[in-house]
């Protein structure tokens, strides 16, 4: 495996604001995702920039005596990116890149990146197409502007126009073209999906990096990639598999993410069909990160936007063997105990106590407590699959002791 000085990363800053509803805290979690993002993509954060603002600067996102600070630091280092946290409007975006003189990119763009180096197969690819070209659409007269720069303005006003013009038609005749595409290969899905039979059919869904591919590899025994980066998974995989005498089908699917744009739910609609058109899904947490709550709550609300949220939930905690809860001494009587020092066993009685029997404890990695997970799963699968064919009630009994690592 390349260690990291093995690689070539680009140099890369990174910048976000501190508004009324985004607090110091908050703003430097965000920050560690992009970080990562950033990793993910192939950079290397070298700084990082924050603000105190009411909102946004309509012109340059930051304030101009922040922008002056970044600018020197990017043309002393020689920094081929600079990246914020937030969507940047074209007009943002064009001004930023006047004054910094290097490669601007959002939060957003940076996502859209990592997708379109993620993308194997020619479905994935013609949806992050889409996305892509979905974003560029606005911002042509930006990048117009940035080759006018480059090329001298007098002279080039009018035909630049005329380009801009030309290019905005190209990009919208390649979006109903890509869409076109999209429709036609969802309706071969949908087929396919109606082909699979009366199976009972579970999603696996969860934030991005939480473990779903390795959980999926372990329940259906097949090599689906996995990888300690985010979103190592694009494609939906759809596995048979059979616990005890019980078949089923089980999907893996895209990881989500906080600030998820809209331009790839949109394109990733089939994706997100396998998800809707489930019996049953496995929300799938990494319990060991520490704003996992704030994942689980993500995830909810993408559920809810596609119509997802009320189906049944085994809520699956992973990567138990990487979890530490934070220590206090027994002297130190100042520091506050809060959920950050919770051992598992007092996660137990939390919240999550209220879900009942629909909350497991696993590590897929280390394949810690799949037993009682293959329990619980068979018994979920078999009420439903009971529920929808009565009357074959006893060809699935309750689930005993017995292990199936035979099959």
């Amino acid at each position: 495996m390349l260690e990291k000085n093995d690689l070539e990363y680009e140099k890369v800053v990174l910048i976000g604001i501190v508004t009324r509803e985004q607090n110091e805290e908050k703003l430097e979690e965000y920050l560690d995702e992009l970080e990562f993002l950033t990793y993910t993509a192939g950079g290397e954060v070298v700084k990082r920039y924050t603000q105190k603002m009411e909102r946004p600067d309509p012109k340059t996102f930051i304030g101009s005596g922040k922008m002056e600070e970044v600018r020197a630091y990017v043309s002393e280092h020689e920094i081929g990116t600079a990246i914020f946290d937030d969507e940047l409007s074209p007009a943002q975006q064009k001004n930023i890149e006047k004054i910094l003189n290097c490669k601007v990119l959002d939060r957003t763009n940076l996502i859209l990146d990592i997708f379109a180096q993620r993308a194997t197969t020619s479905y994935a690819r013609t949806q992050v197409e889409l996305a892509q070209y979905q974003y560029l659409l606005p911002r042509l007269a930006g990048m117009w502007t940035h080759l006018e720069r480059q090329r001298g303005g007098i002279g080039m006003r009018g035909p630049g126009e005329t380009e801009i013009e030309t290019d905005r038609r190209i990009v919208r005749d390649k979006i109903a073209l890509l869409k076109k595409k999209l429709e036609t290969i969802d309706k071969q899905m949908e087929v396919q999906r109606g082909n699979r039979g009366q199976l009972v059919r579970v999603a696996l869904v969860g934030y991005t990096n939480v473990g779903k591919s390795t959980l999926m590899n372990v329940i259906s025994k097949s090599k689906v990639f996995a990888e300690n980066k985010l979103f190592a998974t694009l494609d939906t995989t759809v596995r048979k598999v059979v616990i005890r005498n019980l078949p089923f089908l089980l999907t893996d699917t895209v990881g989500f993410i906080r600030k998820l744009p809209t331009q790839l739910v949109e394109s990733f609609k089939s994706t997100l069909d396998e998800v809707r058109e489930a019996d049953l899904l496995l929300h799938v947490v990494d319990i060991s990160h520490p704003q996992f709550e704030d994942h689980i709550a993500s995830v909810n609300q993408i559920l809810a936007e596609i119509k997802s949220a009320e189906k049944p939930v085994l809520m699956v905690f992973n990567k138990i063997d990487a979890y530490e809860a934070e220590k206090i001494e027994e002297d130190d009587l100042m520091t506050e105990k809060t959920s950050s020092h919770n051992t598992l066993a007092e996660w137990k009685n939390t919240w999550m106590n209220r879900l009942g029997d629909n909350v497991l404890f696993i590590s897929a990695l280390n394949k810690e407590n799949l037993e009682e997970f293959r329990k619980k799963l068979y018994e979920a699968v078999r009420e439903i699959h009971i529920t929808r064919f009565p009357y074959n009630n006893f060809l699935y009994p309750e689930y005993d002791t017995y292990t199936d690592e035979e099959e």
